[in-house]
């Protein structure tokens, strides 16, 4: 394994996430992506921190979506990151989620058409261009990256789709710099979803090998198997009720998501979350997440890396952050 990177979200205290960034930037790791998903942290923030205590570690959004941040904002926002922390940002991108989205007044309709207009501008943008463009989502008329002190050349900031359906996985393909892969999946998952990719880079005139393909993995590593077992049913029970498309990337049944959902609240509470784990089956866990000791996560992490992961992204569920980092140290 010589790529390996780290996802936090919102699980520990945001500066205790400045320790576990520096540790994994000492052990080899490639990447820190930081998650924007729920109402709770937003990735900008925590991405600027980890920037500014480190000095080779990548620093990425694991991701953010294509709907709220005005597209000039976007593109100022990782100008602004690339300055920090010069050729180390990477922004990934998304398509959201209902209800979500929904509830706080967003209506996502056609979004691959709002995915590939967002890529579009804000590349130019970066790009440093003097962009005028009219499509169905942006309208920009005459603007740049008004740069008064720091470098005017054009940043490049790859451009990573989060995709999890097999049509944003094809714009992925065309359009992209890489995917960053769904987590709640099987390996398996990957073999439709290359497909996809290759379909969308073979139309731009492009291979497979032209798309970075790094994955998001959950990741419950404890000396102790069934506490390490335990620890992720509680992530997935929340997950599978939250974010319907990942409950039906994961081959989950509709009678086990209903009955969670009947028990979890918006947001859900900690003794709901206890209430429901119990529901998640312990061969869920075994199939979509790398969950238990070292040897058994650094066996199911190989396992996405087979099927065509180029990075494996993993999320400490909880539980010892440090012993996760150790145990897939590349140095």
């Amino acid at each position: 394994m010589t790529r390996v990177a780290l996802y936090l979200q919102d699980s520990h205290d945001l500066r205790d996430g400045l320790d576990y960034v520096r540790y994994a930037e000492k052990k080899g790791f490639e990447a820190v992506w930081q998650a924007e998903s729920r109402l709770v942290r937003d990735a900008i923030v925590p991405m600027a921190a980890y920037a500014a205590v480190t000095k080779r570690i990548k620093v990425g959004s694991g991701v953010i979506n294509n709907w709220t941040r005005n597209i000039g904002l976007l593109a100022a926002t990782f100008l602004t990151l690339d300055d920090l922390a010069p050729g180390r940002a990477i922004c990934g991108i998304g398509a959201w989620w209902d209800p979500l989205a929904q509830n706080v007044g967003i209506e996502r309709r056609k979004p691959l058409t709002a995915m590939r207009e967002t890529v579009e501008v804000m590349r130019r943008l970066l790009n440093m261009e003097r962009v005028t463009f009219h499509g169905e989502f942006h309208h920009v008329n005459e603007i740049e990256l008004d740069v008064v002190h720091g470098r005017r050349e054009p940043r490049h900031v790859p451009i990573m789709i989060g995709a999890t359906g097999s049509k944003m996985m094809e714009l992925a393909g065309e359009i992209a710099d890489g995917v960053v892969l769904n987590y709640c999946v099987p390996p398996e998952y990957n073999d439709q979803a290359l497909e996809s990719l290759e379909k969308g880079a073979k139309s731009a005139g492009r291979s497979l090998d032209d798309i970075d393909r790094p994955q998001l993995v959950v990741c419950s590593v404890d000396q102790d198997h069934d506490k390490a077992i335990e620890t992720t049913k509680m992530l997935l029970c929340q997950y599978l009720a939250q974010q319907p498309h990942i409950a039906k990337a994961s081959g989950v049944s509709n009678d086990v998501v209903t009955e969670i959902q009947s028990i979890l609240g918006w947001p859900a509470t900690k003794e709901q979350i206890y209430k429901a784990k119990h529901l998640v089956p312990d061969d869920l866990v075994h199939h979509i997440t790398a969950s238990g000791t070292p040897e058994e996560a650094r066996s199911k992490v190989n396992e996405y890396i087979k099927r065509g992961a180029t990075c494996p992204i993993l999320y400490p569920v909880g539980g010892d952050f440090k012993l996760l980092i150790e145990t897939f140290a590349t140095v």
